[in-house]
């Protein structure tokens, strides 16, 4: 049965005409129906949902691993405002919708293709990725941030390298890289981080389109909650 808080009143966090509105309710309700029950929670199935329609792929439910504090996290600092979203590749900022963003004052960040990054992964044999997510902490992006990773496994190996060994503290780390070479492991390291809350993709599969649906799902929780005055 289709989810019946799906027809909500958002303003922002929804499609912009009544036409694309009812395109995408009709999505979720036909995603809700061929899924049927499942394991997850009120809070975590709207996330779930969207990145099954950014993929039209329906393993990700049962793929998609939640920390038992990321929603709450996740929700959390996006309330609070100002929040930084630190990404591996631009993609994910290109993706995101602007006006969500600034209507929760959220600011997007990527470092991929800065010069010093680029010569810094040059001179110590590593990948951009790695540089730019040293780079992000360095300039204390990382504390209290929301992560997504879609791109590069090497940067979400580092995140948790960050967060174990020089005490980085993201918000959030949606950690959804796509790939055959560490795309797998990667994500199986952060699902052993317990001290920072995390959303992780078993296996290969993966993308930046999924970070931007997972990000876009919290930011529809959001208004609801503001709406609601939760």
């Amino acid at each position: 049965m289709p989810d019946p808080t799906m027809r909500t009143t958002n303003i922002v966090t929804e499609q912009l005409t009544a036409a694309g509105r009812a395109i995408e309710h009709d999505s979720f309700a036909i995603i809700d129906a061929e899924t049927g029950p499942h394991a997850y929670s009120a809070d975590q199935w709207p996330l779930v949902r969207r990145m099954i329609h950014a993929n039209a792929d329906f393993e990700f439910n049962g793929l998609t691993v939640f920390h038992p504090r990321a929603m709450q996290a996740g929700l959390a600092r996006i309330l609070a405002g100002g929040t930084p979203v630190v990404a591996d590749v631009e993609m994910i900022c290109v993706g995101l919708s602007r006006p969500r963003l600034e209507h929760f004052g959220i600011t997007t960040h990527q470092f991929i293709s800065d010069p010093d990054v680029i010569d810094a992964a040059r001179r110590e044999d590593t990948t951009r990725a790695v540089q730019a997510m040293r780079k992000a902490h360095r300039l204390g992006l990382l504390d209290g941030a929301i992560v997504g990773i879609g791109n590069a496994p090497t940067a979400l190996i580092e995140v948790v390298r960050l967060i174990r060994e020089e005490g980085a503290r993201p918000a959030l780390v949606i950690g959804m890289p796509v790939g055959f070479v560490s795309a797998a492991e990667s994500k199986d390291l952060l699902m052993t981080v317990g001290d920072v809350p995390w959303v992780a993709i078993r296996g290969r599969k993966g993308g930046s389109t999924l970070v931007v649906a997972a990000i876009h799902a919290l930011l529809g929780q959001a208004e609801e909650h503001q709406r609601n005055g939760l």
